[in-house]
């Protein structure tokens, strides 16, 4: 079965979206979603034995064909002078407003 998303499709899936598009980027990308839609269609033609397990990837890695891991180590970071860029800042604590909120 050969899907399509149309234009009426296309345009309530852009309202869903709450998405502004001028006309040439709605068609450019309906275009592309078409196009994911097609490979989605191809891949979900390809036959596939049933005995076979659904993986996260093809490849098993183990320790012959794995990254060898990094040595753990101290980096210490200048400590940022946050006072330059905070509104409101006092004794190394960066003062934010008070969040209005209504007891329930």
């Amino acid at each position: 079965m050969k899907e399509e998303i149309d234009e009426e499709l296309f345009a309530h899936l852009v309202q869903l979206a709450a998405l502004e598009l001028d006309p040439k980027e709605a068609v450019y990308l309906r275009q592309q979603l078409n196009q994911q839609l097609n490979v989605i269609h191809e891949m979900d033609a390809i036959e596939v034995a049933g005995n076979v397990e659904a993986s996260a990837h093809g490849v098993p890695y183990g320790p012959n064909n794995s990254a060898p891991l990094r040595e753990d180590g101290l980096h210490i970071r200048p400590k940022l002078d946050l006072s330059q860029i905070a509104p409101q800042f006092r004794d190394d604590y960066i003062i934010v407003p008070e969040t209005p909120h209504t007891k329930i």
